[in-house]
């Protein structure tokens, strides 16, 4: 099985996921144009939500699909207008009821999904992966008093906003020091008012890192100055995991097998979320194909590949897809 996902991140880019659903169907066009008969069946996946822009949840679509994430939770999760997953399929005109594991992953003998590379790591124009780093999305709910921003004394307040603030510092700077990643992405403030002291403040923190440990002390480091700074502000810090994965290390047999079909293609973690950790993790042997990206520039319309890195992404799949399947 090859294919990747076609959802992006908000105001995102065209090649983070649609590059790996593009080239493995180029791949396999590929392989039927050589007149190559493979041994076993070779299927090609598009996977949703695996940004989990809308419902909040990442890699969803791979998730129910392998069985991790049971198709209850799945459908009663909510966008951000409180929609439903189950609602929104029903307005689509799809049945929820075939929400659920997918049938095909008895049969699953290797996953190798492509995708561009999300930073400036790769030199050559196609890479294998080594890893995939540990991850996490944690919710920060800082809670404070609503008050009136042009009479209430700057003493006087319980402003969750400046808790927020320190901790957003705070994470900018452990990350640094761990060598890790933190990044504050999203914000929802209560009452939202211009002229107001807010009463509360919802922060998202996307946390990573090499090691699953280091991402539990960057965690809890975060958390303490964060709970410190919540105590001289007068007022209080929650903090709710909404998702964390742990780190994939792809089995270094297939790696270095599509290292040797390659020529000896450079081999690189990564410290983005991919489809293909969902199905390691479900016991499927898994690999990645990574496509230079000249810039490192993700997540964003300025997200590229050059022409002829993409085309050797196509070759390269395509030699990888043969080798396994012969």
């Amino acid at each position: 099985m090859t294919g990747s996902h076609l959802d992006s991140v908000i105001d995102g880019g065209a090649f983070d996921g649609p590059l790996g659903v593009v080239s493995a169907l180029a791949a396999v066009d590929r392989l039927r144009d050589e007149g190559f008969i493979p041994a076993v069946p070779i299927g090609v996946g598009a996977f949703v939500e695996e940004e989990g822009s809308r419902f909040g949840m990442p890699c969803l679509g791979s998730r129910v699909a392998a069985g991790v994430l049971p198709a209850s939770k799945a459908l009663a999760l909510a966008d951000r207008s409180g929609v439903s997953l189950q609602a929104a399929l029903e307005e689509a005109g799809i049945d929820p009821a075939g929400v659920g594991p997918s049938p095909l992953l008895e049969r699953m003998g290797t996953f190798v999904e492509l995708h561009v590379e999300q930073g400036r790591g790769l030199t050559a124009p196609v890479g294998v992966a080594s890893s995939i780093w540990p991850h996490g999305r944690f919710r920060f709910t800082f809670t404070g008093e609503a008050n009136h921003a042009g009479t209430t004394l700057m003493e006087d307040r319980h402003d969750p906003m400046l808790t927020y603030a320190m901790t957003a510092l705070a994470a900018n700077k452990q990350a640094r020091l761990a060598g890790a990643r933190a990044t504050f992405g999203r914000l929802s403030v209560e009452p939202n008012g211009t002229n107001a002291v807010p009463s509360q403040v919802t922060a998202w923190l996307d946390a990573r890192a090499a090691g699953d440990a280091t991402l539990q002390l960057l965690l809890a480091a975060i958390t303490k100055q964060a709970t410190e700074r919540a105590e001289r502000d007068g007022t209080t810090l929650e903090v709710t995991p909404e998702s964390v994965s742990p780190i994939v290390d792809f089995p270094a047999g297939l790696r270095d097998r599509l290292v040797d079909v390659l020529d000896g293609a450079p081999v690189l973690p990564t410290g983005a979320g991919h489809d293909a950790g969902v199905f390691s993790a479900a016991g499927i042997p898994t690999a990645m194909l990574f496509v230079r990206n000249p810039t490192g520039i993700s997540h964003s319309p300025a997200e590229y590949a050059e022409m002829d890195d993409c085309l050797a992404g196509v070759d390269a799949l395509a030699a990888v897809l043969k080798d396994l399947a012969k």
